[in-house]
């Protein structure tokens, strides 16, 4: 009984270990140069397309699934005014770009857009964002042709003055 109650601390405390480790940010500056895969952090959803990580860079690839929502979360950031800047490029096509305030990452629902779309050309994007309460901010990548890609790097995420 003993083992069976220290492998469930063990388990729980263990838990907590990993998940206090994903602390809510103000700020954050990621080249994902040292990422091998995403981020534990970090949540890729790529339903039936791709998200990875790929020569220092986060790549979206539709695969052959065109018009599929990929999303980028980061980290929970503490509610407040930020600019986000990203360089971000695609292999051509029709791609855009869309930030999102994310309450639940595993809720759709909980999703709401804080900056338009914007269409990707290959040319550095800042975003003025506003975060009502604590959360997340997601990247929603909308790829318009089989085998495209977008490529995402040099994020960096500051409180603004």
């Amino acid at each position: 009984m003993r083992k069976i109650i220290f492998a469930g601390i063990a388990v729980f405390g263990g838990f907590l270990m990993s998940n206090a480790q994903c602390k809510t940010v103000t700020t954050l500056s990621e080249n994902f140069d040292g990422w091998k895969d995403i981020d534990k952090c970090w949540t890729a959803q790529q339903g039936k397309a791709m998200v990875y990580t790929k020569d220092k860079k986060v790549v979206f690839y539709s695969m052959t699934n065109p018009r599929e929502k990929m999303f980028l979360v980061t980290p929970k950031i503490k509610a407040g005014k930020y600019t986000l800047t990203l360089d971000v490029s695609d292999n051509g096509g029709e791609t855009t770009l869309e930030i999102f305030s994310v309450n639940n990452a595993s809720d759709a629902k909980s999703y709401v857009a804080v900056a338009k779309a914007v269409k990707i050309d290959g040319n550095k994007k800042t975003f003025d964002i506003a975060l009502k309460k604590d959360a997340n901010v997601g990247l929603k990548v909308m790829l318009n042709g089989i085998h495209q890609a977008v490529y995402v790097d040099n994020l960096s995420l500051k409180p603004k003055k």
